[in-house]
């Protein structure tokens, strides 16, 4: 059995992905898993290092400011559909997903072309375009939020959440040792902070203007991840000389960051809102203005609605979003409340879910 899987640019599309092979995998050692995603990003990096194979197309996405490098993006995509298609003739597989990101809609597409059984992830609450026009076409629509029947056919939903990562699970016997790898074990509580994988500007900001503050929480210890690329930009500042504060590139260790911390800020991106369900971590969710028909924003109300998370627009954070998040850190009966919301959004079977789908497609394909 043979199947494609397609997700990249971000850690929101590539992790799931890969969660969804290790399903697979764990169902079949036979199954022959290809990764198909976008030349010169993340996933031609993250994916081999997990294992698997991975083939690459010349797909870019269009710039939201303007761009002369927008003016390539037709021709780059002629050049992927082209390239996808020889892909498919070449591995043959059964069945095709996709999980977002730059080179899904090029292989689902000329998956479909070819009669070959296609499925979608659509991780947010509001689906994007590239989703609603490949799901006329796609057999299994797999969601993470209710209502997405406004954007699907109904009879192609099953709603399975978001796939996360497994070392997640069981994060109430890591305390100790969290304790000892962030060096917490003097303060009573902690906030974590992080804007994915490359970083926030807008909260790492917010951290380097609440100098003062923060230097007033002596019994709280903030966890900063700064993100690569704006790691010297903080280290610095007066805010990170704090005895209070541990300031850091990238967090590897986040089934330990998580286990420590008592609450998160956080952009609202589709995976970690996932992964705060699954570790029941309270968040103050700060939606990305920036991404693609304000998916982020999305999601963030639809959390807030359900009493799962709260949120601070991208305009507000600098001057309320430490202080915000703080207050609610101390009050123990929100606090809980929300773990108990929480628990209701957690799908810790998402993967094992849309592995079976997946299955039943190649299954169904090759009979």
């Amino acid at each position: 059995m043979r199947v494609i899987l397609s997700g990249g640019g971000t850690g929101g599309h590539i992790y799931p992905a890969l969660a969804v092979a290790g399903a697979l995998k764990a169902r079949s050692k036979s199954i022959e898993i290809l990764f198909v995603g976008a030349q010169g990003r993340m996933e031609m990096e993250k994916v081999p290092a997990q294992g698997y194979q991975i083939e690459a197309l010349p797909i870019a996405g269009i710039r939201r400011s303007l761009s002369l490098s927008n003016l390539k993006v037709p021709f780059l995509l002629v050049k992927s559909l082209g390239r996808a298609s020889q892909i498919i003739k070449e591995f043959q597989p059964q069945a095709v997903a996709g999980f977002g990101g730059y080179a899904s809609a090029p292989i689902l597409r000329m998956a479909q072309r070819s009669g070959i059984a296609t499925l979608i992830q659509e991780q947010n609450s509001y689906a994007g375009l590239t989703n609603k026009w490949l799901a006329k076409r796609a057999d299994i629509i797999c969601t993470a939020y209710d209502n997405m029947d406004d954007y699907f056919p109904a009879e192609k939903i099953k709603k399975t959440g978001n796939p996360v990562r497994q070392d997640l699970m069981g994060l109430q016997h890591r305390h100790p040792e969290a304790l000892t790898h962030f060096s917490g074990t003097q303060y009573k509580k902690t906030v974590l902070l992080f804007g994915g994988s490359l970083g926030a500007k807008t909260l790492n900001e917010a951290m380097r203007l609440s100098t003062e503050y923060i230097d007033r929480q002596s019994d709280v210890l903030y966890l900063w991840q700064t993100g690569a690329r704006n790691l010297d930009d903080y280290t610095q500042t007066s805010t990170a000389a704090l005895t209070n504060v541990r300031i850091m590139p990238f967090i590897r260790r986040m089934d330990l960051a998580y286990a420590l911390s008592d609450i998160v800020i956080c952009r609202a991106g589709a995976l970690s809102i996932s992964e705060l369900a699954l570790v029941e971590r309270p968040a103050v969710l700060v939606p990305s203005p920036h991404v693609a028909e304000d998916h982020q924003t999305h999601n963030a109300k639809a959390m807030v609605q359900k009493g799962a998370a709260w949120m601070i627009t991208d305009a507000d954070a600098a001057d309320k979003l430490i202080p915000f998040a703080t207050e609610r850190l101390h009050d123990q009966n929100a606090m809980q409340q929300m773990k108990i919301n929480l628990r209701n959004q957690a799908t810790p079977d998402a993967a094992q879910e849309i592995a079976t789908c997946i299955l039943s497609l190649a299954t169904a394909h090759r009979a």
